[in-house]
């Protein structure tokens, strides 16, 4: 695929007032959203969950593409038709994750490196033919008074940069997913170190590889504090530092940064986005890429049954519109409490 054609992906998964849907969960991930509402992680529950959300009534007003798991790309909506035929009908772009998780760093104890490079080049042919136009690989970097070392965030940016020069090989558009945790008692502070060490590493390695930096999304934390501060930073603080930090790592030449929203709630994740859009001022736009935080309300209203799929795609379709507002800066706190 050209390089243009990929820009043009690249930057219509970041439209305005709308993001990305991840729907991406591996199986032992979606048992653990399935054990909270007391459903049976089976093949047909997992089917029917995701026809629920892909099926969502007006869901392209707000959400321009959505990440899949290996087997929900080769599922069909009850009705028949492929998922990823059935995204491209409504406008929204199909895409998938193609890492095989974080592992064990050899010798390097409480660290991790993402797997799945081996064969990697020919599942992307397979997943371009079923439908997929972009891909995802997540890496994660945890904070400790030791961690992360610098090898370690190095040897996850030398992965993210080769998996992205095999994605656009393919004619695929890469999103590229360094997440520094949350967990931990660690301030914004030196959240705001590590996601800058860890960016421009990544950046530095793209580079080498020779990826097309208008090709690809960022998609990384937000500056936040850990889960355990004692002093955690407001909202206005963490879109200063986030954007701050983004200003000095991230070329302009990336169409876009599509946040994750892990550990923070709903509410939090929508208002911190706001907050930086609030803002202004930057190259790229600024968009989301959630999963637990467009999926949870859906998920609690679902329950599993077929009685409550109109109201779970009511909740997702109020989530989603609430971050399509978040994207040029317009949501606000009452919105929370309109009817879904």
């Amino acid at each position: 695929m050209p390089a243009t054609e990929l820009a043009s992906i690249a930057a219509d998964l970041v439209a305005a007032n709308k993001g990305i849907l991840a729907a991406d969960e591996s199986h032992p991930t979606i048992e653990k959203r399935f054990t909270s509402i007391d459903v049976s992680n089976t093949e047909e529950n997992r089917q029917a969950y995701r026809n629920m959300l892909l099926t969502t009534p007006g869901l392209e007003e707000f959400i321009s593409g959505v990440i899949l798991f290996d087997e929900t790309i080769r599922q069909s909506a009850s009705d028949g038709t492929p998922f990823p035929e059935l995204l491209e009908s409504r406008g929204i772009i199909p895409g998938i994750k193609v890492d095989k998780g974080a592992k064990d760093l050899a010798l390097f104890p409480g660290e991790k490196v993402t797997e799945g490079l081996d064969g990697l080049r020919g599942r992307l042919a397979d997943y371009h033919s079923v439908g997929a136009r972009f891909t995802k690989w997540r890496a994660v970097i945890e904070i400790s008074d030791d961690l992360p070392t610098m090898f370690a965030f190095n040897a996850n940016a030398h992965a993210l940069a080769r998996y992205a020069a095999l994605s656009q090989e393919a004619g695929l558009v890469p999103i590229v997913e360094p997440e520094v945790l949350m967990d931990g008692a660690h301030s914004i502070d030196r959240c705001d170190e590590v996601t800058r060490a860890v960016l421009s590493s990544l950046f530095e390695h793209l580079k080498l590889h020779r990826v097309a930096l208008d090709g690809l999304l960022l998609k990384t934390n937000m500056v936040l504090s850990g889960k355990k501060s004692s002093d955690r930073a407001d909202v206005q603080t963490v879109a200063t530092k986030t954007v701050a930090a983004l200003t000095e790592t991230v070329p302009a030449e990336v169409p876009g940064v599509v946040f994750l929203s892990g550990g923070q709630t709903d509410e939090q994740a929508t208002a911190h986005l706001n907050a930086m859009n609030r803002i202004g001022g930057f190259p790229w736009q600024l968009s989301f890429s959630y999963g637990r935080a467009l999926q949870a309300p859906a998920l609690a209203a679902w329950k599993g049954e077929a009685a409550n799929v109109e109201a779970g795609q009511k909740a997702l379709y109020h989530r989603a519109k609430l971050n399509g507002a978040a994207r040029s800066g317009s949501y606000e706190p009452a919105m929370e409490n309109e009817a879904a």
